[in-house]
């Protein structure tokens, strides 16, 4: 959704320039239609498959892009309170919300089960001790699923690898039968999925179904058993293309192959994917301060840092920069960095990139997903905007921050 025309860089039918221009920088732009044929490659590759797809609002949390998604029949997929206030703000089906990670608190559990979430994706014993106790002080029935660790490598960053046995994620898939067991003694549970999620940013989608037959044959031993189990939960993780020669993989072939595998097993499925529906269709704007050079280096000093996105400084990341207009002048090498006071705010390092000068506009690609969601005031730095481009049409969804909102909830006396 994004290309040049004339010359100048276009998000849909929207001139980027005239967005810098009205709002200034730095600020995301997130194109609506790019994040709806992701969402919609998801669901209707599924074709009659009973399935949801639970958008993985970790992903990027802003009620623009909720109420996006909501509005084209989304469920979610939240780790936390603060992203079920979100989503319930956005318009969320709360029933087609299922609420996974590690740390869930007691009053974080009340609220989902206020709310009417669908069901729970659980990660130890201690979790299904709690979420028994608060539903049967309210009278309710919970639904859960044990999110298994299938001991699966990702191949990707170790930060976002979360299926091998070292890691905090999950259940032991060795040892998950045997918790389901001791799950009977909860009278206010129903065990209804098995969940698992390997990793972020997969590129190969061999994983992921490696850690599927894994899975299924766990449900076959349970349903053995007994256990009602209708539903797979496959968790997300599909990666996007940062790099030029990267490919990512394709959503529809992906769901193709889980169908065919799943077809004849009766159960609905349920996947959570983030970054492959958001990823792509955002950018970061940001406009060239100063060009400066050292003994060794030539530095790009723009007016988005660290503090904007962290990816590159955090995780070795790439992200592709390309300017505005392009103008002729031919290619520079140089570190693309941030105003913030630490070596490590850099929006990229050796890279080539258009010889730009001060005032010139650029783009950091790929950055609707972990982008302002992982932003930070450091430094005292103002938040960025957001903007939703939909056709020829824009809209903030998000005000810059204001001096007055760093202080907002700081008391002196």
């Amino acid at each position: 959704m994004y290309s040049y025309s004339q010359d100048s860089l276009f998000c849909e039918a929207v001139a980027l320039d005239s967005i810098a221009k009205t709002i200034g920088t730095p600020c995301y732009v997130y194109s609506g239609q790019s994040i709806l044929d992701a969402y919609r490659a998801y669901d209707e590759a599924f074709g009659d498959m009973p399935h949801t797809v639970c958008y993985a609002v970790k992903a990027n949390s802003s009620l623009g892009v909720l109420a996006l998604l909501a509005k084209a029949g989304a469920g979610f997929d939240i780790v936390s309170g603060g992203e079920l206030f979100r989503v319930l703000q956005a318009g969320g089906d709360p029933k087609r919300i299922v609420f996974s990670g590690v740390g869930k608190t007691a009053e974080e559990v009340e609220r989902a089960l206020s709310a009417g979430i669908h069901s729970f994706n659980c990660e130890s014993e201690d979790e299904l001790t709690l979420i028994d106790g608060v539903a049967g002080k309210m009278g309710l029935t919970a639904r859960f699923a044990l999110r298994v660790n299938p001991d699966v490598n990702a191949s990707t960053h170790p930060y976002i690898s979360t299926g091998l046995r070292d890691h905090k994620f999950g259940i032991d898939i060795v040892e998950a039968e045997a918790v389901y067991e001791r799950s009977r003694r909860f009278a206010n549970l129903t065990a209804e999925s098995v969940s698992c999620h390997i990793g972020s940013q997969i590129l190969k989608i061999g994983p992921i179904l490696e850690a599927a037959e894994k899975v299924l044959a766990l449900i076959d031993r349970l349903r053995a058993r007994g256990f009602q189990i209708g539903t797979i939960d496959l968790g997300g993780g599909l990666g996007i293309a940062y790099k030029p020669r990267e490919r990512a993989p394709d959503i529809r072939v992906f769901i193709e192959k889980i169908r065919a595998r799943l077809q004849s097993s009766g159960l609905a499925v349920m996947l959570e994917p983030g970054r492959s529906i958001v990823g792509p269709a955002g950018v970061l704007l940001t406009r060239v301060l100063y060009r400066k050079r050292s003994p060794k280096k030539e530095f790009v000093v723009v007016d988005a840092a660290m503090n904007d996105l962290i990816r590159p400084s955090l995780y070795q990341s790439h992200h592709d920069i390309i300017p505005l207009h392009r103008n002729g002048r031919g290619k520079i090498t140089a570190d693309v960095v941030g105003p913030v006071c630490e070596t490590g705010d850099f929006l990229a390092r050796d890279r080539e990139i258009a010889d730009v000068k001060a005032g010139d506009l650029l783009a950091v690609c790929a950055a609707g997903a972990y982008g302002f969601v992982q932003s930070s005031n450091y430094n005292s730095r103002l938040r960025a905007a957001e903007v939703l481009v939909e056709g020829d049409r824009w809209r903030v969804i998000r005000r810059r921050e204001s001096m007055e909102d760093l202080v907002r909830g700081e008391v002196l006396n």
